[in-house]
């Protein structure tokens, strides 16, 4: 076709697109944008919906965990399942860090006197002329001369009352003429001990109340004076005292090695000839006390603490005899013991029944 024939058809065919109403560019992105817009508002109405029934199936899901773990039974104040996750992370700190392993030592320069934190079981002061440690499952115990029949029948002199405390104080004692009581505390029950020894003072009055541990009434063993513990060669050590509260002191710490008094007064085998798993140890009033694996106590830097900063331990550190155990944190180290026993069934722990961990490992 000859090009001068196409401009007169081309404005031919814009006259005839115009007369038909053919829409303008303009208008074709207009319309393109409204269906997108559709289309997107159309989607979005759908995710909403999904999203909200989504966020309300969750909602509902952890309220109803959150019930299930409040109503679950709880173990020493912890639901069930917190007290799994705390026994699993023990477990793991067991098996990665290991209780064999040493402490780091330091300097005796950089020493410190140790703050007095918790008077719980020191409260009543104790008259150290009337201390005696009672040593139970001890192998033939008859053949030491410290034997007596029933070591809950030795009665413990107290004289006045200690509240000169720099840390907490879960219980406030009282003296009124002449006796000692406990406020605000639910006294438990010791009838037991009581039946067999009529006025001993009540036990386990503190928040955690009595031991499941604690001695039957009648139970033998040996009475230990602090002459039988002389004997016993002195170890130093500068270590790391540590709170679980996230305050820590480096002290210097006197005393005998625990595998030295074990050594000395072994513990009774089981039928198959292996030893019990564990000690248990508590004050000499019963309101405060520990369980430990054996092992760790074995441990070359567990010591039964007699010094402590060069002098001897004062009552509110725990004199005549406190453990230090540069391993577990302090709430584990136990002050003015009174009672140590050898058992195969895991021992009661003051603070693992108000919701702590019975392993306390650093």
């Amino acid at each position: 076709m000859p090009l001068n024939n196409l401009e007169p058809q081309a404005t031919a065919e814009l006259s005839a697109d115009a007369e038909l109403g053919a829409p303008e560019p303009d208008q074709d992105r207009e319309q393109a944008q409204q269906a997108v817009d559709a289309a997107v508002l159309a989607a979005n109405r759908t995710h909403t919906r999904r999203s909200f029934a989504i966020a309300l199936a969750g909602a509902a899901a952890g309220v109803g965990f959150y019930r299930w773990i409040e109503n679950s039974e709880p173990i020493g104040m912890q639901p069930k399942p917190f007290r799994r996750i705390i026994d699993a992370d023990a477990a793991l700190s067991r098996a990665v860090f290991n209780d064999r392993a040493m402490a780091p030592t330091y300097p005796l320069e950089r020493a410190e006197r140790l703050r007095i934190n918790g008077l719980i079981g020191l409260k009543a002061s104790l008259v150290l002329d009337s201390w005696r440690l009672q040593l139970v499952g001890v192998a033939t115990a008859k053949s030491y001369r410290q034997y007596v029949n029933d070591v809950t029948a030795w009665s413990y002199k107290f004289s006045g009352i200690n509240d000169d405390e720099s840390g907490h104080n879960t219980k406030i004692v009282s003296s009124i003429d002449g006796e000692d009581h406990i406020t605000d505390v639910q006294i438990a029950p010791t009838e037991r001990i009581r039946r067999e020894h009529p006025g001993r003072k009540p036990r386990g009055r503190e928040e955690a109340g009595e031991s499941e541990s604690t001695l039957q009434a009648g139970t033998p063993g040996l009475l230990l004076t602090i002459e039988d513990l002389q004997p016993f060669a002195l170890h130093e050590l500068v270590t790391q005292f540590k709170c679980i509260e996230g305050w820590s002191q480096i002290v210097h710490w006197k005393g005998f090695r625990f595998a030295d008094l074990i050594a000395a007064y072994p513990p009774a085998r089981k039928p198959d000839r292996s030893l019990p798993r564990y000690i248990y140890m508590e004050t000499p009033n019963g309101d405060y006390y520990v369980g430990y694996d054996l092992h760790v106590c074995l441990h070359p830097q567990t010591l039964l603490v007699t010094e402590m900063g060069g002098e001897p331990l004062t009552p509110l550190h725990g004199a005549p005899l406190r453990l230090h155990c540069p391993a577990k944190y302090g709430y584990k180290q136990i002050k003015q013991i009174g009672l140590i026993a050898y058992t195969d069934e895991k021992p009661d722990d003051y603070w693992s029944k108000l919701g702590y961990d019975w392993y306390a490992g650093i």
